[in-house]
């Protein structure tokens, strides 16, 4: 029996992901299954981007909504999720189409990642929770050398979830397996092979076919800052106002991370608006550059500019 196929379309933000996913949902009988961190959260949507029921056309969208912004949702119950809802669309005979920006997601669940088996630890979390990013890296350090250097850039240093996560996993291993353990939650290594989780799990899903979206910078960056003025224009922070006065912290809003980062800081007049926008700009920027280096790694993507709309439909068609 011939392999059943899932696409997988990865690229920058504000590239044009999710318009081409409907696109190719129509033309090959699809559904598009979001692969966003921040989309999974119900409220997050102007700030997000996140696509609206106009923009879907009746394209049915999965892992959009589905947790409450309060909690975290993992990667590992990304891939949950994920693999329900893959299974679900291919025993109806159509194609799971995967899209989104968030490359830990996606490869978590191809198994191009390897999810850590180490429970949450509430005690060890608390105690690290009072601590700087700074002091967390450097415990990282001296606890796990090859982890730390997989979380050596800016954004990975200063995120204090994912040093949390890496100090947890570090507390459960002994030194020799923390040594040479190259991924986990935190990290995506340099020189990534397909894996036996790999193959198992693709075996699961389907055979998967990569299409990646470049496109060129400078366009890139003109239309990073026409979004940013449009949703701020359509209440992104009044939708960051509400989100607070529903009971959702500062402090939690900040971990969400890129625009909810900066909203908060402006909620709480520690930045002008003027601030705020050259702030959101800067670091949306800097995120669009993250994501196109972190999926230049992978050599089964195949690129594609933005308007090359005919020659994606054409290679799609002669590998399903």
């Amino acid at each position: 029996m011939e392999q059943q196929k899932l696409l997988v379309l990865v690229g920058p933000t504000a590239s044009g992901k999710s318009v081409l996913a409907v696109q190719l949902a129509k033309k090959f009988n699809g559904e598009v299954i979001s692969a966003d961190s921040r989309q999974v959260y119900r409220g997050l949507d102007i700030g997000t981007g996140k696509i609206t029921k106009r923009e879907m056309r009746a394209v049915s969208h999965h892992l959009l909504d589905v947790a409450v912004p309060k909690r975290r949702f993992s990667a590992d119950d990304f891939v949950k999720h994920a693999i329900k809802a893959i299974h679900d669309i291919q025993k109806r005979g159509k194609l799971p189409i995967i899209a989104g920006g968030t490359g830990f997601y996606i490869d978590a669940l191809v198994g191009r990642i390897p999810l850590s088996d180490v429970e949450p630890d509430a005690k060890l979390r608390l105690r690290l929770e009072k601590k700087t990013a700074a002091q967390l890296y450097a415990m990282l350090q001296k606890k796990a050398v090859v982890r730390a250097k997989a979380m050596a850039t800016p954004s990975e240093r200063n995120n204090k979830i994912r040093l949390i996560r890496a100090l947890e996993i570090a507390a459960s291993h002994n030194k020799k397996d923390l040594v040479n353990q190259r991924s986990d939650l935190c990290s995506y290594p340099q020189n990534l092979q397909r894996s036996d989780l790999c193959k198992n799990l693709c075996k699961n899903v389907g055979e998967v076919l990569w299409i990646g979206i470049a496109p060129d910078m400078e366009e890139l960056d003109k239309k990073i800052e026409l979004r940013l003025r449009e949703r701020l224009r359509s209440g992104m922070i009044n939708e960051a106002k509400k989100l607070h006065a529903n009971g959702l912290s500062y402090k939690r809003m900040t971990e969400l991370g890129l625009e909810y980062r900066s909203l908060a800081r402006f909620l709480q007049k520690k930045i002008t608006r003027e601030e705020l926008e050259n702030e959101l700009y800067s670091a949306i920027r800097r995120y669009a550059r993250k994501q196109i280096g972190y999926w230049k790694r992978n050599k089964e993507i195949e690129w594609f500019e933005p308007n090359q709309l005919r020659s994606i439909i054409l290679y799609i068609k002669a590998r399903l």
